[in-house]
C-alpha cells in the first residue's frame, strides 16, 4: 500500500512521502492562485475552487486566505460559504452539507497525530473525517477537531473548539463546545 493510499484508508502514513508531499505543493499553489485573484474574478475563483475541491456544489462563495492540506478530501454542497483567513486540514474527508456559513478565522482539522511522541516523530500521522450536516453556521474563530460530526440545523457560537460529536438542531458553545439550546427543527420545503 501506498503513503497516499495509507492516507485515504485512515491509516498511520508518512506525510514526508513525495506523493502526498506532491498533493500537499498542488493545494497549496492553488490556494495562493486564489487567494490573488480579484474578488470581480468570479469565473476563475470558482475554477480553481472546483479544481481545488474534490466535490463542490452550486453557488459556492470563499473569501480570500483559504488554506487547504490537500483538497482532494474537502467536498461541500450547494450554497458553502467560508469568510476570510479559514483553514482545511484535510487528510482525512471533510464533508459539508448544503447551506454551510462559516465566519473569519474558522478552522477544520482532520489531522491526529500520535500521541507516542517515539512515533509522533518518525513523521506520521493519520486522519479522522470531520463531517457536517446541512443548514449550519459556524460563528468567528470555531476549531473543529478530527473525528467530530455536527448534524443539521446547527449553530456553533464563535471562540468555540468543537471536539464532540453535535446533534441536530442545536446551539453549541464553548471551550470544549458543549449544547446549550436546542433549536427548532428546521421547515422542509
Amino acid at each position: 500500500m501506498t503513503e497516499l493510499e495509507k492516507m485515504k484508508a485512515g491509516q498511520l502514513y508518512d506525510y514526508s512521502d513525495p506523493e502526498i508531499y506532491a498533493a500537499h505543493v498542488r493545494a497549496v499553489e492553488l490556494c495562493d492562485e486564489y487567494n490573488e485573484t480579484k474578488r470581480t474574478e468570479t469565473a476563475r475563483r470558482e475554477e480553481i475552487l472546483r479544481e481545488l475541491f474534490g466535490s463542490l456544489g452550486t453557488n459556492p462563495v470563499v473569501e480570500k486566505n483559504i488554506r487547504v492540506d490537500y483538497g482532494f478530501n474537502l467536498r461541500a454542497g450547494d450554497n458553502f460559504f467560508a469568510n476570510y483567513d479559514c483553514v482545511f486540514l484535510d487528510c482525512a474527508p471533510i464533508t459539508f452539507g448544503d447551506n454551510i456559513f462559516i465566519a473569519p478565522q474558522c478552522g477544520f482539522y482532520s489531522v491526529n497525530h500520535p500521541l507516542d511522541a517515539a512515533t509522533r516523530n518518525k513523521g506520521v500521522e493519520k486522519g479522522l473525517p470531520i463531517t457536517v450536516g446541512s443548514d449550519v453556521w459556524f460563528g468567528g474563530g470555531v476549531k473543529v477537531m478530527p473525528g467530530v460530526t455536527i448534524g443539521d440545523n446547527v449553530v456553533i457560537g464563535g471562540g468555540s473548539v468543537v471536539v464532540k460529536d453535535i446533534p441536530s438542531d442545536s446551539l453549541a458553545v464553548g471551550n470544549p463546545a458543549r449544547v446549550v439550546k436546542k433549536l427548532p427543527p428546521r421547515e422542509k420545503n
